[in-house]
């Protein structure tokens, strides 16, 4: 499909008052994404996980993308899958999973974002911006101006990603992002609607 930005993207990972209550926060806040991101859990924690997500997502405006595995993405009827460099191709994605109507994938250097013009996914990640733990191997920091040269280097969307919170996000925006994704600022808050109607706020007086 053809994508438009979307501003705040969030990428749940443990978040403290549960998957669902989180995905809930999103929808509740009229976010547009949300992915399940859970890194070595069992594929049928992850199954189960999803499937709740799903039914918080399901009839909303709020898309939901599931991490690095198509066929759980298509599994639970996900809208769509982010894939890593070393996932599968985003070609043999759309193949296999024809279901799956949003392929997005992840972009840590120039030459990648580059790269990802010929495979064609519906948006780009492009991280970390700056260092997080949220990876056991992190991928090396690319700052704010490598970030938006690899924004600005493709036509589809582009969403920063890499720790990225409050007082950090006036300064992408200003750089001239739109997009940008969230993990611990939300995931790490007991209240995750409030977390988010924080960003969206700095995201309104910031953005361009």
């Amino acid at each position: 499909m053809r994508m438009d930005d979307f501003g705040l993207y969030l990428v749940m990972t443990n978040p403290v008052v549960g998957y669902a209550a989180c995905a809930a926060a999103a929808v509740e806040r009229g976010v547009r994404i949300v992915q399940l991101r859970m890194k070595d859990a069992p594929r049928d924690e992850i199954v189960r996980t999803a499937r709740a997500v799903r039914e918080v997502t399901r009839g909303t405006r709020t898309l939901f993308i599931v991490n690095d595995d198509p066929s759980i993405a298509a599994e639970v009827e996900a809208d769509g899958v982010h894939v890593g460099q070393g996932d599968m191709p985003v070609a043999e994605v759309r193949r296999r999973y024809p279901s799956l109507g949003i392929v997005g994938l992840s972009t840590h250097s120039p030459e990648q974002a580059r790269a990802a013009l010929a495979a064609g996914p519906d948006y780009i990640g492009v991280g970390p911006v700056w260092a997080t733990p949220t990876k056991k191997i992190p991928d090396p920091v690319l700052g704010v101006p490598t970030a938006m040269e690899m924004v600005r280097s493709v036509p589809f969307p582009a969403v920063a990603i890499g720790g990225i919170d409050e007082g950090r996000l006036p300064e992408l925006l200003k750089a001239g992002a739109v997009n940008f994704a969230i993990v611990r600022a939300v995931c790490g808050s007991p209240d995750p609607a409030a977390a988010i109607a924080r960003l969206q706020e700095t995201a309104a007086r910031f953005g361009g």
